[in-house]
């Protein structure tokens, strides 16, 4: 990697101070430029980041910190994917390479990396709701000149919570609150729904915008309105969007003061707009219109969804660099999803698909260019995809509801009272189960296992390999088999021939897949695979291990529990999840249950929370990779202390 070198304004920025003392605003679109040009140089040779969100908000970034008196005034990113700029101006430009690196800095917005990450993100639609709590918090402490501004996307905006934070700051009529929409139609994939299209009715109402201008051009010229200008201007604009628009103002309706929509480009622009909106009490939104990857030429012209995290590219002709294999490689479990829904669908005329606003990510877009009424993208709102799936189950249908696992977090109460107290046969696909990677403690899917298992009706599944997935899924569509979850990992399974027959596995039971006498190693899921590549590294050893692959969590296979306690007083389980509740607490609820007695290791996620870095390097820090597993085996075996071989190493 080469010298990242700063521009000659940015290399005088270390922290935002720096922005305020020493340009003016005639500087910021120079600074603007040599900043969207350092992100670009970096995240070019670095890849493994996200990429057009922070290029489409860096003129409002330096506009941002060049008004407001941050981290007094309190700034809070949506989501994160846009922070890179105000990681850069706010002391990081120098760790900024080692961005989603083990070791190095976050990807999101962290509290404990910065005093001006003044929340931490990573989940969208919580900026509202967390920058109103502290305005009411300064308000209460008479801390009545302190700012809270919260950057929203309009694919955020789509979410419930969003809405409800809006409708409680509506209240707060004290507190200094100022929402920024960051309108660019686009999340990750384009977005969805009404709030898309009434947003398009708003920016692209030439009537509206020209009028509004002269409108307000005129009350600035007619000073002897004195102190009623304000009121007559607000009650004019108010029945221009109203007339003009043919309905009422969504924001204002919510007892928000509306501004914009302002060109999200013009540094220079939107530094005099912010600085006006200081001095304006109560809540306020700005709506910003900008385009996601502005500024880079390739990114603005290529596919938006392509470059939200496209790697290593070359900054100077835009190609993305992709390593070729040298032999056929297995495929993505998400696409293996993608493809043999589409293929169930086909001889099930019941199967339908939902994702919230994750379509490619989770490889649904096969089926909703397959097959558009029966696939559906319902926008970031985990919430409503999982009860409106619940709603398609009451009609005889079989919706296949898939959403990472970190967000399905975001769903439980629906998973619990809509889906699973009716015992409604929704198919709950949850990608990037266990450890995802570079995106962190916010995004990985440590819990599933555990919060699902505790549910009445449900079953929870996990597949070794692409081919016990395509199983699994032809399983759940089966006539009347209730609330059915199946998890799989972030990226690449382990067949080439993935493609295999369909057929039925019966509910609660697993497979033995290697006989051995010594130790019994318990696995779910894709680090069944870990535990192969041990059991071969042991062979050596004179170790014999048998290897159990569960399949299910929920119901657990009673008769190979039996099998194993009876002939085992050895036993490791391994899971790409939380120990605190998960496989390995059912392996032991079962022994103690049933009032066996042996010695039991279980690997796993410990209970704290783990950062980023590659999947490799974090299965090793949490100790369930194939050298950890090897090591738990001999350990067992040779009668060493037991102790929690993943906790030790994850501190």
């Amino acid at each position: 990697m080469g010298e990242y070198v700063a521009g000659p304004k940015l290399s005088q920025i270390v922290v935002p101070e720096d922005l305020r003392e020493k340009f003016t605003k005639d500087d910021l679109p120079e600074i603007a430029d040599e900043l969207r040009q350092y992100i670009v140089d970096v995240i070019s040779e670095i890849g493994n980041s996200h990429f057009g969100a922070s290029l489409g908000v860096v003129e409002l970034t330096v506009a941002l910190h060049y008004v407001f008196n941050t981290p007094y005034d309190q700034l809070v990113w949506d989501v994160g994917h846009q922070a890179y700029g105000h990681k850069i101006l706010t002391g990081r430009r120098d760790r900024f390479h080692t961005n989603r690196l083990k070791g190095g800095i976050s990807g999101f917005p962290k509290r404990s990396e910065s005093e001006y990450d003044t929340f931490g993100v990573g989940h969208s639609s919580t900026s509202i709701s967390a920058a109103l709590g502290m305005a009411v918090a300064s308000h209460y402490k008479g801390e009545k000149d302190r700012q809270h501004i919260a950057v929203i996307g309009d694919g955020a905006m789509t979410a419930g919570l969003a809405f409800e934070g809006m409708n409680h700051a509506g209240f707060e009529k004290d507190s200094n609150l100022l929402v920024i929409l960051n309108d660019n139609c686009m999340s990750i994939d384009p977005n969805v729904g009404a709030l898309k299209e009434y947003l398009t009715d708003i920016t692209t109402s030439h009537t509206y915008n020209r009028v509004k201008d002269e409108v307000w051009k005129m009350l600035g010229k007619v000073s002897k309105f004195g102190p009623d200008a304000q009121t007559i201007a607000s009650k004019i604009t108010h029945a221009l969007k109203g007339s003009l628009l043919k309905q009422s103002n969504l924001f204002e309706a919510l007892n928000f003061r509306y501004f914009g929509p302002v060109d999200g480009h013009d540094a220079v622009g939107l530094a005099r707009v912010l600085e006006d909106l200081k001095d304006i009490p109560g809540p306020k939104i700005l709506h910003c219109i900008t385009r996601k990857g502005a500024g880079y030429k390739f990114s603005e012209e290529g596919n938006p969804t392509k470059w939200h995290a496209p790697g290593v590219f070359n900054k100077e002709t835009g190609e993305i660099v992709k390593i070729v294999p040298k032999s056929p490689q297995p495929p993505k479990y998400q696409d293996v999803f993608g493809y043999t829904i589409v293929e169930l669908a086909e001889k099930n005329e019941k199967v339908m698909g939902v994702t919230p606003a994750m379509p490619s990510g989770c490889s649904l877009n096969i089926m909703m260019e397959a097959m558009p009424k029966r696939a559906f993208d319902v926008g970031i709102a985990e919430q409503h995809a999982v009860t409106f799936s619940a709603g398609l189950a009451t009609q005889g249908l079989v919706p296949f509801c898939n959403i990472y696992s970190s967000f399905m977090q975001r769903a439980y109460d629906q998973v619990l009272h809509d889906v699973a107290l009716q015992n409604l046969n929704v198919v709950f696909c949850l990608d990037r189960g266990g450890l995802v990677g570079a995106d962190g403690a916010t995004h990985h899917g440590a819990y599933d296992l555990a919060y699902m298992r505790s549910i009445p009706n449900m079953v929870v599944s996990a597949p070794m390999n692409e081919s016990e997935l395509r199983n699994l899924m032809y399983t759940a569509q089966l006539e009347n088999k209730g609330p059915f979850t199946i998890r799989y990992p972030r990226g690449n399974g382990v067949l080439t021939e993935w493609k295999t027959p369909l057929k039925e596995i019966k509910v609660g039971t697993g497979r033995k897949l290697i006989n051995g006498d010594d130790v019994a190693i318990l696995t779910i899921g894709h680090p069944g695979n870990f535990a192969q590549q041990a059991i071969k590294d042991l062979e050596e050893t004179g170790i014999s291990v048998a290897h159990y692959d569960m399949r299910f969590v929920k119901p657990i296979d009673e008769v190979m529990l039996h099998e194993v306690f009876t002939k085992f007083k050895k036993v490791i389980t391994i899971e790409d999840g939380c120990l605190m509740g998960g496989f390995g607490s059912a392996v032991i609820e079962f022994m103690a249950d049933q009032k066996y007695s042996a010695e039991v290791v279980r690997l796993g996620i410990p209970d704290q929370y783990i950062h980023h870095g590659t999947q490799e390097e974090l299965w090793a820090e949490c100790g369930f990779d194939a050298k950890s597993i090897v090591t738990a085996v001999k350990n067992l075996v040779e009668y060493k202390e037991v102790v929690n071989y993943s906790a030790e190493k994850a501190v």
